[in-house]
């Protein structure tokens, strides 16, 4: 299998972190935050794939605009609801309408264990607390996972929204992610990424 590269975006009002995983001439973008679309363009790159860690507003806002622009299908572990968008408590808690352009799944991902796609292969973790759909994508060969909102650098998901549930959280780290070696980088979601080693050292939250 070609050496994976993995690039990152962030963007949009909670600066979410989007991640390029290239292979050979393969192309995949996990998440969708406001701006990668337009990011993508620019660089001349055509996802081959959508992959989602969870269906939260920002991490989906540009998901519409790429499968339209791109005409690439989306994985993740459920379909998208408002329930999981949570769009609705985003619009009570900044106080404006928020939207959100319609995209589809086309791929379901609940109740797999492994992913495996022309150019990468991925071990999915769903680890559920920040969110019921949250999952975590093991990079094959590359020592790399891509977390979404499970585990942050001194930092876990939240778990106030809708849906959410801080001790399942904690306990899906330590039984999916802790196994893990200490050397893997977790890219998170938000902020910067991290180890397996760091966090099971140091995270105020699992310490």
């Amino acid at each position: 299998m070609p050496e994976l590269t993995i690039e990152s975006f962030c963007g949009g009002l909670f600066q979410t972190n989007g991640y390029v995983v290239r292979s050979g001439d393969w192309t995949y973008l996990f998440d969708a935050p406001e701006g990668v679309a337009d990011w993508m363009d620019g660089r001349g790159w055509r996802p081959d794939g959508l992959i989602l860690t969870h269906h939260h507003h920002d991490h989906v806002l540009d998901a519409g605009i790429v499968q339209e622009r791109f005409g690439c299908p989306i994985w993740a572990w459920a379909e998208t609801s408002e329930d999981l968008t949570l769009i609705r408590g985003l619009e009570r808690m900044m106080g404006f309408p928020m939207s959100l352009d319609p995209y589809k799944v086309t791929h379901l991902l609940a109740g797999e264990s492994r992913l495996e796609l022309p150019g990468i292969v991925c071990d999915l973790l769903h680890v559920p607390g920040h969110s019921p759909d949250s999952v975590c994508f093991l990079l094959e060969g590359a020592g790399t996972l891509i977390g979404g909102d499970v585990l942050f650098r001194g930092g876990i998901g939240r778990t106030d929204f809708p849906n959410g549930d801080h001790d399942l959280l904690l306990a899906g780290i330590r039984s999916n992610l802790w196994p893990l070696p200490e050397e893997t980088v977790i890219l998170p979601g938000h902020g910067p990424g991290t180890t397996i080693g760091r966090e099971k050292r140091s995270n105020p939250f699992l310490t």
